[in-house]
């Protein structure tokens, strides 16, 4: 009897021993390192998109999954809603579900570190798209625009526009032009860069006088919009019209999305801007939503930044699959994304500044028809 338990006990622990090795080898097949060895085609993209009341996001989750899917993948395509424990419950159900990617626009940058350890622990690469997410060493790629170009872009803009071609203190007795400034959400690392791009160009000219902030508004932390949202903006505008604008005009506003000036322009409107005694002020933009872009063919808004978001969406569907199937991984920018853990490796993309001078170029790409800008 004694030795029939001892056969029993000593089949078990075989048995154990067997389980152990062999979930072992599963897990080692599943991803015993950070890109997992079962390279190949297959399996599920999570990804993680912050709002639908963007129509630039609705077009990039769009894109990607159906070039996701032509690359040989399934997908999971989830918005946010612009909270933040949405994002994050989504993304844990998709490290739950096993997903072999992830690629995330974070709608709160530094608020991922937890569920990126939890990411990083299932051996799952994360590719940070457009916003860079911050304050974890598990993000892998960060795929975007030169987000500093797009502010520069806005910033000369009105220079061009004012006709202000050099920093000139004496040249401000003559003439000077009131400008008011807008950034876009706090927690949004993307809006560090298009502020310090704009005012490389627009700080000159307010240091010598010939750019006048009546507000004296002038600093990031003065000027942010949460959530990059138009109504916040546009409540903004109506306070700063209100409290520095009674006998003078504003000349140009710069605002670094589209949403945010359609906001801006509302205010302006209900403020009597418009007609021939008080013109529109200059407004910029940014990602050449269709509001927008009839906006400046209506000559309200005045300027926009293009972004091709399918060939972003492109580009990070190159680089997911490249990760996936052990192929190196195109970047063209190494130095310049430190998250505050880790100098993220990106791939950026080129914006284009466009007014009404050049909203063919949209047509051309074909980005909106010609009914669309009607």
């Amino acid at each position: 009897m004694r030795t029939r338990r001892c056969r029993i006990a000593a089949s078990a622990v075989l048995a154990t021993t067997l389980v152990a090795g062999l979930a072992s080898c599963g897990q080692e097949a599943r991803g015993g390192s950070r890109y997992q060895p079962d390279k190949g085609k297959g399996g599920t993209i999570g990804l993680a998109m912050p709002t639908k009341s963007s129509e630039r996001w609705i077009a990039d989750g769009r894109n990607m999954a159906k070039q996701f899917r032509k690359a040989g993948y399934k997908t999971d395509l989830q918005y946010g809603d612009d909270k933040v424990e949405n994002q994050i419950a989504q993304i844990e159900n998709m490290i739950t579900k096993g997903h072999r990617l992830l690629v995330i626009a974070a709608i709160d940058g530094s608020a991922l570190t937890n569920v990126l350890k939890r990411a990083a622990d299932a051996h799952i690469p994360v590719i940070s798209y457009d916003r860079l997410i911050l304050g974890t060493k598990n993000v892998d790629y960060y795929a975007s625009f030169d987000n500093e170009r797009v502010g520069e872009l806005q910033g000369q803009y009105i220079l061009d526009k004012l006709e202000l071609k050099k920093p000139d203190a004496d040249a401000a007795e003559d003439k000077h032009y009131n400008i008011e400034l807008f950034a876009g959400s706090p927690d949004d690392n993307n809006t560090k860069y298009f502020w310090n791009g704009a005012m490389k160009k627009l700080k000159p000219f307010m240091k010598t006088g010939q750019l006048v902030v009546r507000s004296k508004q002038t600093k990031m932390n003065q000027a942010t919009t949460l959530r990059w949202d138009g109504g916040t903006a546009q409540k903004r505008m109506d306070d700063l019209i209100s409290k520095n604008y009674g006998s003078t005009d504003v000349d140009a506003v710069l605002s670094p999305y589209d949403g945010i000036s359609i906001g801006i322009i509302s205010a302006l409107k209900s403020a009597g801007y418009g007609g021939k005694r008080h013109p529109l002020p200059i407004v910029t933009g940014q990602d050449a939503e269709l509001a927008s872009v009839k906006s400046i063919i209506a000559g309200q808004q005045t300027q926009t930044v293009f972004k091709d978001t399918r060939k972003l969406a492109k580009q990070a569907v190159q680089m997911g699959d490249a990760v996936l199937t052990g192929k190196k991984v195109e970047v063209n920018n190494t130095t310049d994304y430190d998250n505050g853990k880790k100098v993220v490796p990106a791939y950026l993309l080129k914006p284009v500044s466009v007014d009404k001078s050049n909203t063919q170029l949209l047509i051309d790409e074909g980005y909106f028809t010609k009914g669309q800008l009607k």
